[in-house]
């Protein structure tokens, strides 16, 4: 069973965070502040620890160190978006914004423990360096991962097929490979199968004798011919003939490469590093990939993972993409505002590194103040942006507002297992007539725009006796 330590001041959304773990099975203890915390409590015998950014005393975000390699999940109000980018920065594995519901905080909570719990497996079962690779940036789970398989994969003769979304650097894999292989000292020969018309891919690849055909006027040895004694990368082979196929598979089974009207064959040493972005299972069940062919070719199958599902490493990269063009573009160095590291970590990047090299560049070029990079300079698809909205859906579209419970609705019995949607209603109903707009939104955490619109979402309306106070 896990464990879970909840720092956060205020009663009522510790019970309620308290009883909804231990609901979902978690060990929970509880502090109200970092001080209490680390006086009762040793920090690194918990699997998480999820902390209220605004503490009294010292801010949640010194757990961050205190706690050592234990993850730290900061809570923190929509108002607060800058202090919340900067605990990432400091080295919270995440923060979630209140008020929040029992799903976003269970499906948070399931995440956070589960990578820690696979980086820690990997961490003690694996006897390989996961250190970077040239030109790749990113020290994410996935691609600590990706980097063990690629260092035990390249020195060996196996041919690998490279699979991930357009833009996810499938080129770079390949060259690593080569890199990290005993072909180094030979140029890696690279080919977009996509790029060469169908009529010419045959000649390009295996080569042509003279007057093999019309326009052939002279003999040409072909690609893989080149590449004998390297490594040659094939990119899209997904749209590779079916002809070219045939041949290609007779030069990975037999090791053998036939020129285009050549009776004759000639041996080659041929790593093969393949690459597409389409299912080609599917296409052979489908007929249109030579079944054969894909069998042989996925030996080793290295998936690239979408920038979308790389966490911090988005803002990784995006700051040494920032950095890079401030340099080749000869301008100050320039930092990324609030707005724009929300809209980068939150948008879906369909056209993942390649998508966001272009928005930093633009960026750059675009940029006229001397000091930030605003979220409207990145010029992205902002209907493609899944924004910390409380009526947003996980995929960033709008769901239906919940049920409007009858104004005034007498709050529900304290002994009862409630959820966090009703704390807020209760507080809200318990103590709008001895507090503030701003005391009210300070207890709860969310700013006061925020809490405006609970209750115009809840029904409940605002007490204007209390609020002239």
């Amino acid at each position: 069973m896990s464990k879970i330590l909840i720092v956060e001041d205020e009663p009522i959304i510790r019970t309620a965070l308290r009883r909804l773990l231990e609901r979902n099975k978690y060990e929970v203890n509880e502090a109200p502040s970092v001080k209490e915390a680390t006086g009762k409590f040793t920090l690194t015998d918990f699997d998480l620890i999820i902390s209220d950014l605004r503490l009294p005393g010292a801010p949640g975000t010194d757990l961050i160190k205190l706690a050592e390699s234990v993850p730290v999940l900061i809570m923190t109000s929509y108002a607060s978006l800058r202090s919340a980018v900067d605990s990432m920065r400091m080295g919270a594995v995440d923060y979630i914004a209140k008020p929040f519901d029992h799903d976003e905080m269970v499906t948070a909570v399931k995440r956070v423990i589960g990578k820690a719990n696979a980086a820690n497996l990997q961490k003690h079962s694996s006897n390989t360096a996961s250190h970077a690779i040239a030109g790749m940036i990113g020290s994410s789970d996935v691609m600590q991962d990706l980097y063990n398989r690629i260092h035990k994969v390249a020195p060996t003769k196996a041919t690998v097929l490279v699979h991930g979304e357009t833009g996810t650097g499938k080129e770079l894999v390949a060259r690593a490979l080569h890199e990290e292989s005993p072909r180094r000292e030979k140029t890696m020969i690279s080919v977009n199968c996509a790029a060469i018309p169908e009529t010419l891919i045959e000649s390009e690849l295996f080569g042509h004798e003279k007057g093999a055909f019309t326009g052939a006027a002279s003999t040409r040895e072909g690609l893989v011919a080149a590449a004998d004694g390297s490594t040659l990368f094939l990119d899209e082979i997904g749209e590779l003939p079916l002809e070219a196929q045939a041949r290609l598979l007779r030069v990975l089974q037999e090791g053998e490469v036939r020129p285009i009207g050549s009776v004759e064959s000639h041996k080659v040493n041929v790593r093969l590093v393949a690459a597409t972005h389409r299912d080609l299972r599917k296409l052979a069940q489908e007929n249109k990939f030579r079944e054969d062919l894909y069998f042989r070719i996925n030996v080793v199958q290295l998936e690239l993972p979408p920038l979308r599902e790389r966490g911090k490493d988005i803002i990784t990269l995006a700051e040494s993409l920032l950095q890079r063009y401030c340099h080749e573009l000869g301008k100050p160095n320039l930092k990324l505002s609030p707005e724009a590291v929300q809209a980068i970590t939150t948008y879906t990047w369909p056209g993942n590194v390649r998508e966001l090299e272009n928005a930093m560049q633009r960026a750059v070029i675009l940029c006229e103040d001397s000091q930030e990079i605003s979220h409207e300079l990145l010029d992205i698809d902002l209907d493609l942006v899944r924004f910390d909205d409380d009526e947003d859906s996980e995929d960033g579209t709008r769901q239906a507002p919940e049920r409007i419970k009858p104004r005034g609705a007498a709050p529900q019995d304290p002994t009862e297992d409630l959820s966090l949607e009703d704390y807020f209603q209760r507080f809200v109903l318990e103590h709008q007539d001895t507090m503030s707009e701003t005391e009210l939104a300070r207890k709860l955490g969310v700013s006061r725009k925020c809490l405006w619109e609970r209750r115009q979402r809840f029904g409940i309306p605002r007490n204007k006796a209390a609020s002239a106070k």
